[in-house]
């Protein structure tokens, strides 16, 4: 299955993976993983195709509506955990709470929170990292190169502000599949 994601990640598609390539599933068992800009459901085959050419298994979350028959038993398959956004919990220790109940967990998120243009990203997959303790690895969804350029594991400092400023220089000048919501 590796190899057939691979050809048409390479080949068929002429997509490049550069950076972080030596990440696996055996140096990063767990990790808050961000992918910008998310601007399509085009990002969503891009980021299966990655995730098996890397060769490491990744998780979203996900409104516990979407894992109900039919679809349920798919979404988990390919990673999903649902969350009960409704109740008075606190997401982000109760996200944090599933990288401690796993071995192996990577929480994939694209911290604009939609696909549209936005002005300031989303805060939660920050506290997630942080509360868990565990590195943020950024993946960009470059579809003006066909390239992901994937970064070291970042552990978040005490800095948020530096942090954010990091991170938004990864993605600088990276333009998704529709460019006006870059």
């Amino acid at each position: 299955m590796r190899k057939l994601a691979k050809f048409i990640y390479f080949k068929v598609l002429g997509w490049q993976l550069v950076g972080n390539t030596n990440m696996s599933k055996d140096t990063v068992k767990k990790a808050v993983l961000i992918a910008l800009p998310h601007t399509s459901w085009h990002d969503f085959y891009i980021g299966l195709l990655l995730r098996k050419v890397i060769g490491i298994k990744s998780n979203f979350i996900g409104k516990k509506e979407l894992f109900v028959w039919p679809f349920g038993y798919y979404f988990r398959a390919i990673g999903g955990r649902p969350i009960d956004r409704t109740s008075g919990q606190n997401k982000v220790q109760a996200i944090a709470q599933l990288f401690e109940e796993n071995n192996e967990f990577r929480l994939t998120l694209a911290p604009e929170g939609t696909r549209k243009k936005v002005d300031e990203w989303r805060t939660g997959f920050y506290f997630i990292a942080k509360a868990a303790n565990v590195p943020i690895i950024m993946f960009t969804l470059d579809f003006k190169n066909k390239q992901n350029k994937v970064s070291e594991p970042f552990y978040p400092t005490e800095d948020m502000e530096a942090d954010f400023k990091f991170m938004r220089q990864f993605f600088e000048g990276v333009v998704g599949k529709i460019p006006e919501y870059s």
